[in-house]
């Protein structure tokens, strides 16, 4: 199993740990650069600026994506380790040494992670002998090897898990995934997104600011936060669609239901989905929208 330990500052630790945020944005201010070190459900763990060389906590690695920071905020809010958008920004700004007026929605590197934890002080653990203190971003390990096989047994001890020693990398989808990470609003939001490259699954649309993910049925009537349980919506058609004004078939066909003229006189713009397909769809089958969601909506939510 691989861990990643990223470098942090205090402020964006406290932050997290005080709201006890559930799913976590640790992110890059460069915005350009990809983050390939770990697979889905590896273990990233913070670590604090020097001289306070200790490991604070970390979560289950889920995804990376390169986010306009005004998005990061809308999915994941205080889980930037920010109280506020501006907050955030002034942060990216300082790294990167730009302001509002030269970057207005800077894109930050999102390493998102779920099910994160936050150790007391007095359970801190010290970085590894081998740290380097020329290390800026963070550093790979494996409990293939003695050290890193050694601090995932602090951290595991920490948590008060049962420990799991690794033996081969053959078992790495097998017993070695102890815990699949659990998706959260933010984390779904982005998922959504990316799924759908970034556009509107009816019309197409790419202005990202006024993109949405919907969720087809909802949370709150046990929808989980799934990528085949999403959609990439237009916000007006997000909101006709979660009224029961607009809906989906299994064929993946658009319905506009004759009661947006009745009730508003208008929908020109609407009915001219009307029996069209979806235009942008995930590239993954097991992403792609589940007819059993699409069901539940026509039958409890569209008023066709």
């Amino acid at each position: 199993m691989k861990m990643y330990v990223g470098i942090t500052d205090y402020d964006w630790f406290k932050t997290l740990k005080q709201a006890n945020c559930d799913e976590v944005n640790f992110w890059k201010p460069g915005g350009r650069t990809n983050f390939k070190a770990l697979d889905e459900g590896d273990l990233f763990l913070f670590k604090l600026h020097s001289p306070k060389d200790y490991i604070v906590g970390g979560g289950l690695f889920l995804k990376f994506s390169i986010l306009p920071s005004s998005l990061a905020w809308e999915a994941f809010g205080i889980a930037n380790g920010a109280n506020s958008l501006m907050e955030l920004n002034n942060r990216v700004y300082k790294y990167k040494k730009t302001n509002r007026l030269s970057d207005p929605d800077p894109c930050i590197g999102c390493i998102i992670l779920s099910m994160p934890f936050y150790f007391d002080e007095n359970d801190w653990i010290p970085v590894p002998r081998d740290w380097s203190r020329n290390i800026v971003q963070g550093k790979t390990y494996d409990t293939r090897d003695i050290t890193g096989l050694g601090l995932y047994k602090q951290v595991q001890e920490k948590l008060g898990y049962q420990t799991v020693v690794m033996d081969s990398a053959e078992n790495r989808y097998g017993k070695e995934q102890i815990i699949k990470p659990r998706i959260g609003q933010g984390a779904f939001k982005v998922l959504i997104t990316d799924a759908y490259q970034r556009r509107c699954a009816i019309t197409g649309e790419k202005t990202l600011p006024v993109l949405e993910a919907a969720h087809i049925k909802p949370y709150s009537l046990d929808g989980p936060h799934e990528i085949n349980n999403g959609l990439l919506l237009r916000r007006d058609f997000h909101t006709l669609f979660d009224r029961g004004y607009i809906t989906i078939d299994k064929n993946l066909t658009v319905e506009v239901s004759h009661r947006i003229k009745e009730d508003f006189g208008n929908g020109k713009e609407y009915y001219a989905h009307h029996g069209s397909k979806l235009i942008i769809l995930p590239e993954r089958k097991d992403q792609l929208p589940e007819p059993h969601y699409l069901e539940w909506h026509n039958e409890n939510v569209y008023i066709g």
